[in-house]
């Protein structure tokens, strides 16, 4: 008896405005989950039938408009009343044979039954068969985990540097949380990926475990920021040293070093400390300005505040 479904989207955990390569990433990982040779649990044939419904017609651009329109009715709306374009006759019968696997009558991965569908699900490398079930332990050479991604937030400080950090991640196949030590390499990029062999998705069936794509984010912070190469960072001036002009001292990611402060110097003007910035891995690095930011003190002595006065008193300096 064909099959009645509602919600395709719901079927593969998705939002409406799922993307084509975000469905086919769903539906690869459920189908994976799913398949009644790794799943024996109850339910779990039902739900990778309707997996692979909803991925027939949500893949085909044709048919996901068609549904996204027409809903629950979109089959009483295509050219033959009542029956799915592509999805005529479409039922399954497990029929464990020289292969084993599903078969399908008019199915839509051809004469040949589910061999190519695994081949276009894993890769004709992620899924060979010798014999028995195509999922079972003794008939799989290779059925690696799932690659994941874990995000690695670093200061612009421990990204310049790099060095060994300890990390949490969770596998979303069993759950289980594990630490791992990773050594960051020096002069990391925002975005950057490092893949780490082995440590990705739990395997099914004896296959190799997945790798995991650690992902940087490097973080700004209010007194300093990465742009390309280069860095900017604040400088706190007191009033009378951007006033008279005079050296201040300036930490960077080599160490501290002196800058000159031009005598007159305003808030916001920068000061250019060329190589002094972001390692650009090539042994160079980019530059590093230096924005003045005239600090007043908040509490005043009394001598200090009649120098304020008498200052105010003589000068004739009116900002603009």
């Amino acid at each position: 008896m064909a099959m009645d479904y509602i919600d395709y989207y719901k079927e593969l955990d998705l939002e409406r405005g799922a993307t084509k390569e975000q469905i086919q990433r769903q539906y690869k990982k459920l189908a994976r989950k799913y398949h009644p040779d790794v799943n024996k649990e109850a339910g779990a044939e039902d739900r990778f039938k309707r997996l692979v419904e909803a991925y027939e017609v949500l893949k085909d651009p044709d048919k996901r408009k068609k549904y996204d329109r027409f809903g629950k009715s979109w089959k009483n709306a295509s050219d033959a009343p009542g029956r799915a374009p592509g999805f005529d006759g479409f039922q399954y019968e497990y029929s464990p044979g020289a292969r084993g696997g599903y078969a399908s009558s008019g199915s839509p991965f051809g004469a040949s039954g589910f061999s190519s569908f695994f081949e276009s699900l894993f890769g004709a490398d992620g899924a060979r068969f010798t014999g028995g079930s195509p999922f079972g332990g003794a008939g799989v050479e290779d059925l690696a985990g799932a690659t994941h991604e874990a995000r690695v937030e670093l200061s612009i400080e421990e990204a310049a540097s790099g060095g060994k950090r300890q990390i949490r991640i969770t596998d979303p196949t069993t759950g289980r949380e594990k630490k791992l030590e990773v050594q960051i390499p020096k002069a990391v990029r925002p975005g950057q990926k490092m893949r780490l062999k082995g440590q990705g998705g739990t395997a099914r069936a004896g296959g190799k475990p997945g790798d995991l794509l650690l992902v940087m984010d490097v973080v700004n912070t209010p007194k300093l920021r990465l742009e390309g190469n280069d860095l900017y960072a604040t400088l706190a001036v007191t009033p009378w040293l951007a006033a008279l002009g005079g050296e201040a001292r300036l930490t960077t990611l080599t160490g501290a070093v002196s800058v000159q402060v031009p005598a007159g110097s305003s808030s916001g003007q920068k000061i250019r400390l060329r190589g002094k910035g972001y390692p650009d891995g090539k042994g160079g690095a980019g530059d590093l300005y230096a924005e003045l930011r005239i600090m007043v003190p908040k509490e005043l002595s009394e001598d200090e505040k009649k120098l304020f006065e008498q200052l105010r008193d003589l000068s004739t300096f009116k900002p603009e």
